[in-house]
């Protein structure tokens, strides 16, 4: 026999926020940002080579933020699908406790 399964709503709602936040955050401070001007490396190859690794560091980043953001869509339209099915059930159960003439004397 099954157990079945539960589904904390909660818990998805805040993860979902939770990528939403660090997404905020990575667009308020660039990889770029790092770099720096090519005078404070000094050395022209290392400031090259510096900046080279962050314009492909900021790719992966913004890569991941796509992916970050679809997360978070599918996260909280879980949340939306499942409230949407239980509220379709409760008023699937509803009408059960209920005859024709009206409701069943007997529930409380």
């Amino acid at each position: 026999m099954s157990e079945g399964f539960r589904v904390d709503l909660g818990a998805l709602e805040k993860a979902a926020e939770g990528v939403n936040a660090t997404l905020n955050d990575l667009k308020e401070k660039k990889v770029s940002d790092l770099d720096g001007d090519q005078g404070d490396f000094g050395h022209e190859q290392l400031a090259e080579t510096v900046s080279d690794f962050c314009d492909r560091w900021e790719l992966g980043i913004e890569h991941l933020a796509k992916d970050g953001q679809e997360v978070a869509f599918r996260l909280s339209k879980s949340v939306q699908n499942y409230m949407e099915i239980d509220a379709a059930l409760k008023g699937h159960l509803d009408g059960i406790l209920e005859r024709h003439s009206g409701r069943d004397p007997g529930v409380h």
